[in-house]
């Protein structure tokens, strides 16, 4: 499959041309705007349970997970951290990926996006029961929503309609060619120089995949620390690994301006002290995410947005509309495609069943997929440290750990916050090549109330990065050793010898 097979099999599923509305029913269960990971999930299996749904999409089916997130970004990683494995394999250190194993990357990132947009095509919903339509959807009346030149009447609609980059509001930023995350996966060649802007997690995945590749990348942070929501000692290891690699790590800079200059790009930054032009060819842009509610008209459905510009919902995932909900990316709540999966499920429950389902109830964890993974879920680092009356704290760093020295992934830890004077588990970080998958285990034994006695009395395969897991339950059961404790169990052996 070349590049233009792959884009056109992608296109035809998610966005295909000259198809026509069909004809709208008298009245919906559900109409949900928007076709990403929430909309989808909601109208598949609101169709499936026999309601009468109608799917509205601006853009392409799949949202931005399927074509310009999720799928497009673990790709190039994947790509990117196979050939930084060979080179180690290799031993060739001095070795630079050439422009063709960026464009091979690219290929096969659009060959997996093309496989995968089969799953959320507009044929596969169509033969599910659902009525698509391919336009912009917009309020108006409280029960009834445009699109195109139809008018559908809802008893329920679920608002779905993602989120996208935010702007780089500095001198220059409208002048100068930038990439978001929407565009940066378009490149057929691989750029020399690099400049991101931003240390989220988008911008540390792709710092890391575009320099593995052979890029010369700049990664620009104005805070103290990458990954800002994370644990200081999670960002340093990733920070460590990231300049050990070639990055080129800016932390506490302001990006002042960007120009443009016989074609070149030019970003001038400043770390308080002084100021300092970098030359680069790409600019890629990662400073937050914005919801998707301008073309919308919410205000004609009586439905209010937070100061954060997301929609405002209860625990319920009810807008200011009760017979609105909205789900995913647009709202005010985390920003994961998991996340937006569960909530559609909620929507389902709650808007056709008069279900009760809490949004609070999730147990929601997070993953930064760079080598080392940085996972988390529950309470923070920040708010166990600074509550030490709430809660305590347990760590085992991976070089206590068999596996880890073998495979030589010690640079990483796992670190639990429990509820004081428990071993209910109440937050975690994990910080390992493979942590996103660790991170689950913790994330089953929060959901279904097992404390680390029960993962201390769970035996673990040797060897196994899990044996971690297996190691910091240990470490609990030896606080529980207390001197008084300890004189019992000694009083005890002397009196049977």
């Amino acid at each position: 499959m070349n590049d233009d097979s792959a884009d056109a099999i992608w296109l035809r599923n998610v966005k295909p041309s000259n198809r026509k509305s069909p004809t709208p029913k008298k009245r919906y269960h559900l109409v949900v705007i928007g076709a990403g990971p929430a909309g989808l999930v909601a109208a598949a299996g609101a169709a499936g349970l026999g309601a009468k749904v109608a799917l509205i999409e601006a853009n392409k089916m799949g949202g931005d997970c399927l074509n310009h997130g999720c799928v497009p970004s673990k790709s190039l990683l994947h790509a990117a951290k196979n050939t930084n494995a060979f080179r180690k394999f290799a031993g060739d250190s001095n070795h630079s990926p050439t422009g063709s194993e960026f464009s091979k990357a690219i290929r096969r990132l659009k060959e997996i996006r093309a496989t995968l947009s089969d799953h959320d095509s507009v044929e596969r919903f169509q033969d599910l029961g659902v009525d698509i339509f391919l336009g912009h959807g917009r309020f108006a009346s409280p029960s009834t929503i445009r699109v195109n030149e139809e008018t559908l009447n809802f008893k329920r609609a679920l608002i779905a309609t993602g989120a996208k980059a935010a702007q780089l509001s500095v001198p220059g930023s409208e002048a100068v060619p930038i990439h978001t995350n929407e565009t940066i996966f378009d490149l057929s060649q691989r750029p020399d120089r690099l400049v991101i802007i931003g240390g989220g997690a988008i911008g540390c995945e792709m710092a890391q995949a575009f320099t593995r590749l052979g890029t010369n990348v700049t990664q620009i942070e104005r805070s103290s620390q990458l990954l800002g929501r994370e644990d200081p000692e999670a960002s340093e290891i990733l920070v460590k690994q990231l300049r050990s690699e070639g990055t080129k790590v800016l932390l506490n800079t302001d990006v002042k301006s960007l120009h443009l200059t016989e074609g070149q790009k030019f970003v001038t930054v400043s770390d308080g002290h002084q100021e300092t032009i970098i030359a680069t060819d790409e600019v890629l842009v990662c400073v937050g995410r914005t919801a998707n509610v301008n073309q919308l008209d919410l205000g004609n459905a009586n439905i209010q947005c937070d100061t954060s510009g997301g929609i405002a919902v209860n625990d319920f995932l009810q807008t200011t509309n009760r017979n609105v909900y909205a789900a995913g990316d647009v709202t005010n709540l985390e920003r994961f495609t998991h996340a937006a999966d569960f909530m559609a499920r909620i929507v389902i429950q709650n808007a056709l069943f008069l279900g009760r389902r809490r949004y609070s109830s999730l147990t929601i964890p997070r993953c930064t997929y760079t080598t080392p993974e940085i996972a988390h879920v529950g309470v923070s680092a920040a708010e166990a440290a600074s509550n030490p009356d709430r809660y305590s704290t347990l760590t085992v760093p991976f070089s206590d750990v068999d596996r880890a020295l073998i495979e030589n992934d010690q640079d990483g830890f796992v670190r639990i916050h429990l509820k004081r004077g428990t071993d209910q588990i109440l937050g975690a970080t994990v910080v390992h090549p493979q942590a996103g998958e660790m991170i689950s285990t913790i994330c089953l034994a929060m959901t279904q109330k097992l404390g680390l006695k029960k993962i201390a009395g769970t035996i673990f395969p040797y060897p196994t990065q899990s044996d971690a897991l297996r190691k910091i339950g240990d470490q609990y059961n030896r606080t529980r050793l207390t001197p008084l404790v300890q004189s019992i169990f000694k009083k005890w052996l002397q009196l049977n010898p």
